[in-house]
């Protein structure tokens, strides 16, 4: 809804404006209300009744001619949409498959649950509050998540141990969920700038990069999930590295490391300087992994495809770093700083 409102004055240092007759219908606005004001960057000031800080709305699937596959990918949908209560409804007894399907997108999602099942219908709630969340604490989160398995499935890959691979598989799902709700609680910020304030930012603009910064980070963890699933698949066979490969396989994944830490850092703090530390980083993996495929000693065909493979989970994975640092040097550079002076 846009509309305008012309300043009034009501006392010699009081000015007022009207409310609008439609928003005050909807929220039930009466005389002697309270009305939250936030401030917001660029001039902004949002108005809200304390029942508006977070709507809770409401969606209904019918399900009787999805299938399970389509019932699932709803359900996530209307979670990452910001959906408080989901109502699965069907004319006819819901069949084991869609029961099964409404339990599966269930244990994907953060703070979701079933509160009501009967033959033919069941309720779905989401519990988490987004003003209890950080947008950035999450990114800093999802990027920990997929580093940690980014170690955990190399030293697997070096050591041929399973065990460690399959613990970076189980993180996984943990990576999933952190990327999920990051969308919901970006649909959500978007649409209410009080939740975006509440969640870390005084203007959304951000949050339009963000959801692709989250996705970036998510496929980085599905790298690292890659070269596990690779060593479990290796049926106990260990590339034998010689000492140097091995040194230099260590040292690219620490700079990788390095490199997925430092860009979410510039995407948190805004910080151009720490984009211009990225892209040496950069560099040096490039540099770092062409050296590693001239140097690498005599192997097997299986063995050298192998290590290629992992090679390219890396970069690729540094590749994904890279895009998120662009979109922060696009942020940091939109702001007054010791680069630039915005007039």
């Amino acid at each position: 809804m846009t509309d305008s409102r012309k300043v009034q004055r009501l006392g010699p240092s009081t000015l007022a404006i009207t409310l609008p007759s439609e928003w005050v219908r909807e929220f039930g606005v009466k005389k002697g209300d309270e009305l939250s004001l936030t401030q917001l960057k660029s001039g902004v000031m949002a108005v809200s009744p304390a029942s508006a800080t977070y709507q809770k709305p409401t969606a209904t699937l019918n399900v009787e001619h999805m299938n399970s596959s389509s019932i699932e990918r709803a359900i996530i949908a209307q979670y990452v949409l910001g959906r408080r209560t989901i109502y699965i409804k069907s004319e006819v007894t819901l069949n084991s498959e869609t029961i099964n399907a409404i339990y599966k997108a269930e244990t994907q999602l953060m703070g979701l649950g079933v509160v009501e099942e009967t033959t033919n219908a069941i309720v779905i709630n989401c519990s988490i509050d987004p003003t209890d969340f950080n947008l950035n604490d999450l990114l800093t989160r999802l990027e920990i998540t997929g580093r940690t398995m980014r170690d955990e499935s190399i030293n697997a890959f070096m050591t041929g141990n399973k065990d460690t691979a399959q613990r970076s598989l189980n993180r996984e799902n943990q990576a999933n969920k952190i990327f999920l709700l990051l969308l919901r609680l970006i649909y959500i910020s978007y649409q209410n700038p009080v939740v975006a304030h509440s969640v870390g930012f005084e203007d959304v603009f951000p949050l339009i990069s963000y959801r692709s910064i989250a996705k970036n980070l998510e496929l980085t963890a599905d790298d690292s999930e890659d070269i596990a699933k690779k060593v479990l698949e290796s049926e106990d066979h260990l590339v034998n590295l010689d000492v140097e490969t091995s040194k230099m396989l260590l040292k690219l994944v620490d700079k990788v490391d390095d490199l997925t830490y430092n860009a979410v850092q510039s995407v948190v703090t805004f910080d151009f300087g720490v984009a211009v530390t990225c892209r040496e980083l950069f560099h040096e993996i490039n540099l770092l992994e062409q050296k590693l495929m001239e140097e690498v000693s005599p192997m097997s065909n299986s063995d050298l495809l192998f290590l290629k493979e992992i090679l390219h989970s890396l970069t690729r994975s540094a590749g994904y770093a890279m895009r998120n640092v662009e979109i922060a040097t696009n942020l940091s550079l939109n702001q007054n700083s010791e680069y630039v002076t915005i007039e």
